[in-house]
């Protein structure tokens, strides 16, 4: 089940006893007064299995989480059993950043998965409790309490997790575009030393400021964590794991190609196809599931105008924003605009200038609310 309110779940199952029941965030109560006045930046999503039957709470975990991983019960356990599983997403701009409890469970991203898959992330984690076992390209990584791992959902992975919390932090892969070749080596690493307590102790912080950001503030905290992240998950990336490179998805590479390339008036399907080395009926079958190559360069370009419209420190007019997105005449771009995200441009960024929440309007939101991977379509 979930909701866009932020209620918690009625009292239904008791959580295992040795898993921490404590809503998340939670805010010091100095903090609440001296922000109480400045409009909250932050609307959290909800999920959880609490109110659903023992029977059907773990189906709904693994539809929740199908656009991301399959995820599948241990040895000896059944549906009916139950399974209890709850996350609180929260958008910081092109971030997403979930905070998730839930029993063991195992999981997979395989190769089907990244051939019709949109998402090509990079995804932080800290374990709060519990432990967790990754496997990529016959490369074991093990994290336990306190500690971070870092990987890529352009490639395949499986692994197996015990009950655990954790905090997860998904950053689009345009976000870290000018650094990917300090990250190519970076895949299903975890991250230790001076930089990743730094980095735990920022995501503590923020953590348990969520409810109080503004709007301004999150353009800032965007570019910190895409600092910190960069620095450790390259500082902690093995160099004799190069391998992993030439595995690369044939999507992973398409959609890198469209990052790099998403201002070019020349992202044609032949010069992709030439880039890329496949051909155009190929390209086409890559981006069936997307609704074709040029929606999905599309989509993506006005995900890049709304992002630069909620950064307060992009002050070029809308028509230029519009032309940076493909669109020549600033009324097709509004018009697109506005049917993709339920706003107008001029509305968007009037929200800024209000220090309003800038959160896409509610069709928006009733579209992308179901899954994960809704959450993260919304958060891009």
């Amino acid at each position: 089940m979930v909701t866009e309110s932020g209620d918690d779940p009625a009292a239904g199952r008791e959580w295992p006893a040795h898993l921490e029941r404590r809503r998340w965030p939670r805010e010091p109560s100095t903090q609440k007064e001296h922000r109480v006045d400045v409009p909250p930046a932050l609307v959290p999503l909800r999920f959880s299995t609490r109110d659903l039957s023992p029977k059907e709470q773990f189906q709904s975990w693994r539809s929740h989480m199908a656009p991301l991983v399959d995820v599948h019960l241990p040895d000896g356990r059944t549906e009916d059993d139950g399974f209890l599983a709850e996350q609180t997403g929260w958008h910081l701009g092109d971030i997403l950043l979930v905070q998730q409890r839930a029993q063991a469970c195992s999981y997979i991203r395989d190769q089907a998965m990244l051939r019709s898959s949109p998402i090509d992330h990079w995804n932080v984690g800290v374990l709060r409790s519990g432990r967790a076992w990754t496997e990529a390209n016959r490369h074991v990584t093990e994290t336990g309490p306190g500690e971070i791992f870092f990987r890529s959902l352009g490639y395949p992975y499986r692994g197996r997790m015990t009950d655990s919390a954790e905090v997860l932090i998904f950053l689009p892969y345009e976000l870290l575009t000018r650094d990917a070749s300090l990250l190519q080596n970076a895949h299903n690493i975890a991250i230790a030393g001076g930089l990743a307590e730094l980095l735990v102790s920022y995501i503590d912080g923020l953590e348990a400021n969520l409810g109080n950001l503004t709007v301004a503030e999150v353009p800032r905290i965007i570019r910190t964590i895409g600092d910190m992240v960069v620095a450790c998950a390259a500082s902690s990336a093995s160099s004799d794991r190069g391998q992993e490179q030439t595995n690369m998805g044939l999507m992973e590479r398409a959609h890198r190609y469209i990052h790099l390339n998403l201002h070019s008036d020349s992202l044609t399907a032949d010069v992709m196809c030439r880039a890329l080395g496949i051909s155009r009926t190929r390209l086409y079958q890559l981006f069936e599931t997307s609704g074709g190559v040029f929606n999905y360069i599309r989509k993506r370009r006005l995900l890049q105008a709304y992002a630069d419209l909620t950064n307060p420190t992009d002050n070029r007019p809308i028509s230029e924003i519009a032309e940076a997105a493909g669109f020549d005449v600033a009324a097709n771009f509004t018009r697109a605009f506005s049917h993709e995200f339920g706003l107008s441009p001029r509305e968007v960024r009037k929200t800024i200038a209000t220090e309003r929440p800038a959160i896409p309007a509610t069709r928006s939101l009733q579209r992308f609310g179901t899954t994960i991977g809704d959450w993260l379509t919304l958060a891009r």
